[in-house]
């Protein structure tokens, strides 16, 4: 029996700098480490894995975010991937209280948002933008 989503893991080229992106947010680190051996090399279906990893969480939570940089081997970026339309994993979405003062906050420090705020069925109000990565992030509050 499933019981809960316990991360959703994202690759990026610079672990530090994606990492800080999440901080500003108020996710901690959990944990950080690296990934080698054969046990990893069978799990993902490569060979000579070497990666790093650094686990993220917004406190009093318990799904936390990996991010992971891999040294080898090395993957390519889709240049498509912050599209919202392409197929497979499009975006993560955080939930958050006052949602006008986190998107004025983030547009101080530079985000470039994909909209103004917008309503959803009178009871959410969310909005989209570009992390690390080209990574879509959400932000919703629900009212």
């Amino acid at each position: 029996m499933f019981k809960k989503i316990d991360h959703v893991g994202v690759v990026v080229s610079n672990l530090d700098e994606a990492r800080d992106f999440f901080l500003q947010f108020g996710f901690e680190v959990v944990k950080r480490g690296m990934l080698n051996g054969e046990w990893i090399d069978k799990i993902l279906k490569l060979s000579n894995v070497k990666a790093e990893y650094i686990a993220l969480a917004i406190p009093g939570t318990q799904t936390n975010l990996e991010l992971l940089k891999f040294y080898n081997p090395q993957g390519d970026k889709d240049k498509n991937i912050s599209m919202a339309n392409q197929m497979g994993f499009r975006h993560i979405a955080i939930e958050v209280k006052n949602i006008e003062k986190i998107v004025e906050n983030l547009k101080n420090k530079g985000v470039k948002f994909f909209s103004d705020i917008q309503i959803y069925n009178e009871k959410k109000k969310l909005c989209y933008f570009l992390g690390p990565e080209g990574i879509i992030l959400e932000l919703a509050e629900y009212t």
